[in-house]
């Protein structure tokens, strides 16, 4: 039977309600799992993982007041932070992320820990959200240590201060100020009496940054803190309260740890016959010079780049140092000269360049006067443009 008007209405009016209803159940269902997306910590030593290779911890040991983080698959926000410390002493807890081994507790898949001598960089990222009414700094951390350990207390600490809010300031005295890693710092060096720390204090906040850790433990490394066969154990990048902090986020954090360089193992070798990448034959090449330099030392790192159509089998970077600087030793690369007139060439494993590749080496060494970067390079003969 056909239904009447009257029934007719019904019946959509029933079908309406019924995908009304539907629909407020699939919202409802979304914002459960949205609402049940963060992990929340409360536990004083308490971790998870997130993306499947960082780990995220409370690490409150400073103070027994609660303090609780809540985690997302991108971070952390700290939502409890009860009570306060002195702000002349110890911070209340350091809740952070981390890539690589904390007290036995590696990340998932790390290469950490690397030495320093095999790590050609290692490219992180990480994002901050600030609240005014604490006491607190934000800080990435960069633990070395003369072994590969995983366990306990590192023999240098690297403390980069994002930020700091309040009457709070790093282990140590002044040190005076370093160009690192394209930004200037006011450097601090001391020890709170388990391991020497560095301290690079931004002069104005720093909400969001893209870095090479690498720049930091070369830093160390010419300030005689660390040592080129040291390892580089774990990067966390997180926030050390002493008053407060209920509302402090980590946004968002990465970390990769690369080993070698890049290129191409294929093709004719070193001195194969008709190769025109072997050394002393012409090619097309872009150098990056990128140095950090403090009074009396400097870093450098140099990036070459095959702008030829190809491959290169062997290379011969040769340059000339200002005035007043000497190279005092080297990574992924053998150099000759020390001042004036150097060359820096391949090691085994880094002698191939496919075309359009890159290969990076770096070295440390002393400077007088001002700074200056060598004008000129020539690859295997040829002459590099410069970026």
């Amino acid at each position: 039977m056909r239904p009447s008007p009257h029934h007719a209405h019904s019946a959509r009016g029933l079908l309406g309600a019924l995908l009304t209803s539907l629909v407020s159940l699939a919202a409802l269902l979304t914002a459960s799992s949205v609402a049940q997306a963060d992990t929340t910590i409360c536990q004083p030593f308490g971790s998870t993982t997130i993306q499947g290779r960082y780990v995220v911890q409370n690490n409150r040991w400073g103070t027994s007041a609660t303090q609780c983080i809540a985690v997302n698959d991108s971070g952390f926000r700290i939502t409890q932070a009860d009570g306060s410390v002195p702000t002349n002493g110890a911070p209340k807890s350091y809740p952070s992320v981390y890539n690589g081994c904390h007290y036995t507790n590696c990340s998932p898949g790390t290469k950490l820990p690397a030495q320093l001598s095999t790590i050609s960089s290692a490219p992180s990222s990480v994002s901050y959200t600030y609240v005014n009414d604490a006491a607190y700094n934000a800080s990435y951390d960069i633990w070395l240590d003369p072994t590969p350990r995983t366990d306990g207390v590192n023999r240098t600490e690297i403390m980069l201060w994002f930020n700091k809010v309040g009457a709070v300031q790093p282990i140590g005295s002044p040190v005076g100020s370093a160009s690192v890693a394209g930004r200037e710092w006011q450097v601090w060096s001391g020890s709170n009496g388990s391991n020497d720390v560095l301290s690079f204090v931004a002069p104005s906040a720093i909400t969001s940054w893209n870095f090479d850790v690498m720049d930091f433990a070369r830093h160390a490394v010419a300030r005689g803190l660390a040592q080129n066969n040291w390892y580089l154990t774990s990067v966390q990048a997180g926030f050390e309260p002493w008053q407060n902090g209920a509302g402090l986020a980590v946004n968002s954090f990465s970390s990769t740890v690369n080993t070698g360089s890049s290129g191409d193992p294929g093709g004719p070798g070193p001195g194969n016959p008709g190769d025109p990448g072997t050394p002393g034959g012409s090619t097309a090449c872009k150098v990056a010079y990128g140095a950090n330099a403090w009074q009396g030392g400097f870093t450098a790192d140099v990036t070459i780049t095959n702008t030829g159509s190809s491959r290169v089998s062997g290379w011969k970077l040769a340059f000339t140092l200002p005035s007043g600087q000497r190279i005092t030793n080297a990574w992924n690369a053998n150099l000759s000269g020390s001042s004036g007139a150097v060359s820096a060439s391949n090691v085994a494993h880094n002698a191939e360049v496919a075309a359009g590749g890159q290969v990076t080496f770096g070295f440390q060494g002393t400077s007088s006067g001002a700074f200056a970067k060598p004008s000129g390079f020539t690859l295997n003969g040829t002459a590099c443009t410069t970026a």
